[in-house]
């Protein structure tokens, strides 16, 4: 009877093990992990009555959570149980180990289950120690541990091989590739489909597509998609979008089953090939094979149609989709959020919210970068409330966009709030932080940030680079820009094409065309930044010839001009005033159909006001679809220079009432516009409503201005006195204008005043002696004169000459005052000789008829 309550007992508490073990087994199959170890801990006996089968679902569920301890005090039971030599169970501790970040101990037990007797060598184990050293970036153990396999005879399989290959990136790791390659070789595993995916994918990655192309051909069973998906991906990646684009319609005919990332790869080959048609091929079997709505795929047509421009047909994609997954919402925000559009970002993330999807920290980057374009500081500082709520509030991009957008609304403080808090600072928040300081103009501490981010041993990317340029270009410090040039240089980076665009306008600023085309020289890819970065060099270096000489020439390498390019060349043209190349310019821009922009048409109303043709730069105007401040600046110059003076006042008055408020640009050009008019009193109340009404400062040119107002009409006492009341110290113009007046109106007594403070300020300046002269010959100071031509001599001093130029049959002439040097002077000379006879003629002739 005893012995059947002792048989009754045994059996029962079988059953409950046996129903435990089931339990765990069923929590780990249904993802339950912490279910499935509480059920282990729960049962006080449980532990050791455990099936051996049951140790490794319980190990994995302590790497997927992870739980280290409780992975320890199983591997201790295991080891009581005397299971410490399963290979199975050894597999799993060293794969929880590994993911539970304790290396160590996976070295440890895998270093005593190598070391015994009798050991057979299981590849299993040896593949999750090789896991092992790839998870923690061992590249050099993960190589030792590959090369003792084979010497002790332990044959890789195809994951081992799998998992060696994928551990290499780049061309460094290009000799090991070829190593395991070779071994795939020897041991015949070149047509397993794992093992030619993963090199072609090496070889992608180490900038060798030949080599992948290679790997692919030599596979004859070519049935599996996986592989046509690494070549496809990889020949895009390497810039060959034409072969990855044929290598999709060659799986196609062969009757693949094509896969998501098929679809993916080849749609992001179209779109970085900006081959439209194509894609839209594409899309068509997309819908054709029901992948529509796939995340993925979905994704890939929007990115597709907006990389090339195409919104609308984006937007139609988006439309279409049914089940939109929080990755589709994110792409479309990104379409939008790429081509600058903000708003309608704004609106796509407002319906996402509306129909409850929760937005992860891609979409709020999206957003946040929306804000920093719209500059809607209100939205942007309640992303950032939504973002300290949620566990992403971390993420290293989220905060890094967000210090973007506080920099873009001029928030420094709020940016550097966010930047020093960062717990952790990668190469892009760093350059955020550099980016938003130089872009408010604050360039030294954008140095310090660098200097800071060095102390950190973060190595600088192009961009940085690039920005750093841009700093010492602001700082107008051309040493600062050439220590910098030579960072680039060692670093490599002089070659990229943004580093080496920032070199030339740092250059091109610091007024060194010269080292600007060297640099411009240098790049081996050429792209269109780099051609505008030096036709605006040369246009403000007062080379604008140079400027339109390469035009052509860019047009000659298969690049189109853009806005930026006729921009900076409308301003040469400008400089140049001439107008028939102007008009080619004009004729350019309407034939491409380059699209309206504020710039290129305030470019265009320059250029027709600086060539004379005020009514074309009126029609251009007229037909702007949108009118910034500068537009109105514009005209209003423009109608000032061709002394339409009561115009420009009209069109002031008129631009107030639009809505748009003046700067001191404006009032700058009425005043002077007054100036030439005579209209004394309309330019002084212009001077003082600048002042009053808008709170203007004045700068330097206002008081000139104002200075020769006064002086032409002949107000001398009135501008001397304004002179003596100013809140600065008056500059060499204001002193000129007085003294040009006073010679007008002969006042030699003030005109010495004017003459003796402009002669303190620069005393070795030839014309400042010359204004002077000319007030004592003009007003009959013969010993005076004389005293100051033998002084002038004495000093060696000579006025600059004049300079004129004129457009003959699309050839520029300039000529210098007392200058015979041109090829046609006397061509010239013989001319006006002519011109003296016709008009001594017609004088006589006149003459004789009174």
């Amino acid at each position: 009877m005893r012995f059947l309550c002792f048989k009754s007992r045994q059996f029962s508490t079988i059953n409950a093990v046996v129903i435990v073990n089931s339990r765990i087994k069923a929590f780990i199959e249904q993802g339950n992990h912490l279910q499935a170890l509480l059920a282990y801990s729960k049962e006080p006996l449980f532990p050791l009555h455990t099936s051996k089968f049951t140790f490794p679902p319980l190990l994995k569920a302590c790497a997927f959570l992870p739980n280290l301890q409780t992975g320890k005090i199983i591997h201790g039971t295991i080891i009581h149980m005397g299971l410490h030599y399963d290979p199975f169970i050894i597999t799993s501790l060293i794969n929880m180990y590994v993911k539970c970040g304790s290396l160590c101990n996976a070295v440890q037990v895998f270093d005593f289950i190598s070391q015994c007797e009798d050991f057979d060598g299981d590849v299993t184990i040896w593949n999750a120690m090789l896991d092992g050293y790839i998870r923690n970036g061992l590249t050099e153990e993960c190589m030792g541990l590959f090369r003792r396999m084979q010497e002790i005879g332990v044959k890789s399989d195809e994951y081992s091989l799998s998992i060696l290959l994928g551990l290499f990136n780049g061309r460094m790791g290009l000799s090991k590739a070829k190593e395991v390659h070779g071994y795939v070789i020897r041991n015949s595993f070149g047509h397993d489909p794992f093992v030619v995916t993963a090199l072609i994918d090496i070889y992608s990655n180490c900038g060798r597509p030949k080599d992948a192309w290679c790997v692919f051909g030599s596979v004859q069973d070519k049935d599996n998609i996986v592989m046509w998906n690494a070549l496809i991906r990889g020949l895009s990646e390497n810039g060959l979008w034409r072969n990855s684009m044929r290598l999709y319609s060659l799986a196609k005919d062969r009757g693949c089953k094509l896969m998501s990332t098929t679809f993916s790869c080849t749609l992001k080959a179209c779109a970085e090939g900006e081959d439209i048609d194509f894609g839209s091929q594409v899309h068509s079997d997309v819908v054709k094979m029901d992948f529509e709505n796939d995340p993925y795929v979905c994704t890939s047509v929007l990115s597709m149609y907006a990389r090339v421009g195409l919104l609308e047909e984006a937007d139609r994609a988006f439309s279409s989709a049914l089940d939109k997954e929080v990755e589709v919402w994110n792409s479309m925000i990104s379409a939008y959020v790429g081509k600058g559009r903000g708003d309608d970002a704004f609106c796509v993330y407002n319906v996402m919210r509306s129909r409850g999807i929760l937005s992860d920290s891609f979409t709020l980057s999206n957003i946040l970068i929306s804000c920093s374009m719209t500059e809607s500081y209100d939205l942007g500082i309640a992303i950032h409330g939504e973002v300290i709520k949620k566990p992403i509030q971390n993420n290293v991009a989220l905060q890094s966009a967000l210090v973007t957008m506080y920099s873009k609304c001029g928030m420094l403080k709020d940016a550097l709030d966010v930047f020093n808090r960062m717990e952790e600072k990668d190469v892009v928040a760093w350059g955020s932080m550099i980016s938003g300081l130089c872009q408010n103009k604050n360039f030294n501490l954008a140095l310090e940030i660098y200097k800071e981010m060095e102390t950190h041993k973060v190595n600088p990317d192009a961009n940085i680079m690039a920005m750093l340029i841009n700093a010492s270009a602001g700082l107008e410090s051309l040493e600062l820009g050439c220590s910098i040039h030579a960072i680039t240089v060692k670093s490599g980076e002089e070659v990229d094409s943004s580093v080496s665009c920032s070199l030339v306008d740092m250059y091109s600023n610091c007024g060194k065309p010269e080292m600007a085309e060297k640099i411009f020289s240098g790049v081996p890819h050429k792209n269109l930044v780099a051609w505008n970065s030096l036709i605006s060099c040369y246009s403000k270096n007062d080379s604008p010839e140079l400027s339109l000489n390469l035009l052509p020439q860019l047009v000659q390498h298969g690049l189109y001009p853009d806005a930026v390019t006729l921009t900076s060349a409308l301003a040469a043209v400008s400089s140049l005033a001439i107008l028939i190349k102007g008009k080619a310019i004009h004729c350019y821009q309407i034939r491409h159909q380059i699209l309206e922009d504020n710039q290129v048409e305030n470019a265009l109303i320059d250029m027709y006001i600086k060539s004379g043709c005020l009514k074309y730069a009126e029609r251009i105007f007229q037909h702007m679809s949108k009118r910034n401040l500068v537009t109105w600046n514009t005209m209003v110059a423009g109608y000032g220079s061709h002394s339409e003076c009561m115009k420009a006042i009209n069109f002031f008055n008129e631009m107030r009432k639009s809505g748009v408020t003046p700067d001191a640009v404006t009032f700058l050009s009425l005043i002077s516009s007054c100036n030439h008019a005579g209209f004394i009193d309309e330019g002084l109340k212009l001077f003082h409503l600048m002042k009053l009404e808008y709170g203007i400062k004045p700068q330097m040119d206002h008081y000139i201005n104002v200075v020769d107002l006064l002086g032409r009409a002949g107000r001398l006492d009135d501008a001397y006195n304004f002179i003596q009341n100013l809140d600065v110290e008056p500059e060499r113009g204001v002193w000129l204008c007085l003294l040009s007046a006073c010679r007008v109106h002969q006042n030699v007594k003030l005109g010495e005043i004017a003459a003796n403070n402009l002669l303190k300020m620069e005393p070795n300046r030839g014309s400042n002696y010359v204004q002077l002269l000319n007030l004592y010959v003009e007003g009959g100071m013969r010993e005076e004169a004389a005293s100051l031509r033998a002084l002038m001599r004495q000093k060696g001093l000579k006025k600059n000459p004049g300079c004129s130029w004129i457009e003959v049959k699309n050839e520029l002439e300039v000529f210098y005052s007392s200058d015979s040097s041109s090829t046609k002077t006397i061509e010239i000379y013989e001319t006006l000789q002519g011109l003296r006879s016709i008009m001594k003629k017609k004088g006589d002739y006149e003459t004789q008829a009174i």
